[in-house]
C-alpha cells in the first residue's frame, strides 16, 4: 500500500466520523427544544420546510461532491461539507492553490493541494468569524450605504472568478455551460413551481458529458 493509499483510507475513517458526529451535533438544537422545552412546528410543517429545502438545493447533493471532487478529493470533501461554505468559501481557496502550486485538477498532488487550500481557509474563516461575532455587527452598522451595497457582490463576483478560471483551460465548455444554463433559466421560468434544482442539476452535468466528448476528441487527436 502507498503512502497516499494508507493516507487516504485514514481519512476515510476520519472523515465518516466526524461527519456522523456533525449529523447528530446538527439535529441536537431541534432535539433539545422539541424534548427539553416541548417547543415544536408539528410533523406537517416540518415536512413542508424540507420539501421546500430540497427543492431548492437538492441538487447540489448530487452536484456538488461530483464536480468538487477533482478538485479538492476526498479529503477535501469531507472537510468542505462538514465546515460549510462550500462554494463560496472553500472551492476559491481549493482552487487558488491548485493554481498557485501548479498541479493539476483530478491527481493526487492536486487532490492534497486543494485540501491544503480549504484547510487554510476554514482556519482563516475561524478568525474572521471570531472577530465578526464580537465586532462585525458594529463595523457593518457604520459602513457607508455605497459600501454595504458592494459586499452584496461578493458571491457572484467568487462564482465568476472560479468560473473564469476553469473557463479558461476549456473556453468551448465554459461558453457551452453558460448557454445551458441561459437556457435552462428560461425553461424553468416556464415551469410551476419554478424548480430552480433543475437549472444546476442539467448545467452541471450537461457540461460534465460536453468537456468528456471534448477530452475524448483531443485524446483521439494526439494519438492518430
Amino acid at each position: 500500500m502507498s503512502v497516499y493509499e494508507k493516507y487516504i483510507k485514514d481519512i476515510t475513517k476520519i472523515g465518516r466520523s466526524t461527519m456522523i458526529l456533525g449529523l447528530i451535533v446538527s439535529f441536537l438544537p431541534p432535539l433539545v427544544m422539541t424534548f427539553g422545552f416541548g417547543f415544536n412546528p408539528g410533523l406537517g410543517a416540518i415536512l413542508a420546510g424540507a420539501i421546500s429545502q430540497i427543492s431548492v438545493s437538492g441538487a447540489f447533493y448530487f452536484s456538488e461532491p461530483i464536480s468538487y471532487f477533482p478538485i479538492v478529493g476526498r479529503a477535501g470533501l469531507y472537510m468542505g461539507f462538514l465546515s460549510g461554505n462550500l462554494v463560496n468559501m472553500r472551492i476559491p481557496a481549493a482552487v487558488s492553490s491548485l493554481e498557485g502550486s501548479g498541479y493539476e485538477s483530478g491527481t493526487d498532488e492536486g487532490a492534497i493541494m486543494g485540501t491544503i487550500g480549504i484547510g487554510v481557509s476554514i482556519w482563516v474563516g475561524i478568525v474572521f468569524l471570531l472577530v465578526s461575532v464580537f465586532a462585525g455587527q458594529t463595523l457593518l452598522a457604520n459602513l457607508p450605504q455605497s459600501i454595504s451595497r458592494m459586499l452584496s457582490l461578493i458571491i457572484p463576483a467568487l462564482f465568476g472568478g472560479v468560473f473564469g478560471q476553469f473557463a479558461l483551460k476549456s473556453p468551448k465548455s465554459g461558453v457551452f455551460a453558460l448557454a445551458v444554463a441561459f437556457i435552462m433559466t428560461k425553461v424553468v421560468a416556464i415551469i410551476p413551481g419554478k424548480p430552480s434544482f433543475i437549472i444546476t442539476l442539467v448545467s452541471v452535468f450537461a457540461t460534465i458529458a460536453f468537456a468528456k466528448k471534448q477530452l475524448i476528441k483531443k485524446i483521439d487527436k494526439e494519438e492518430a
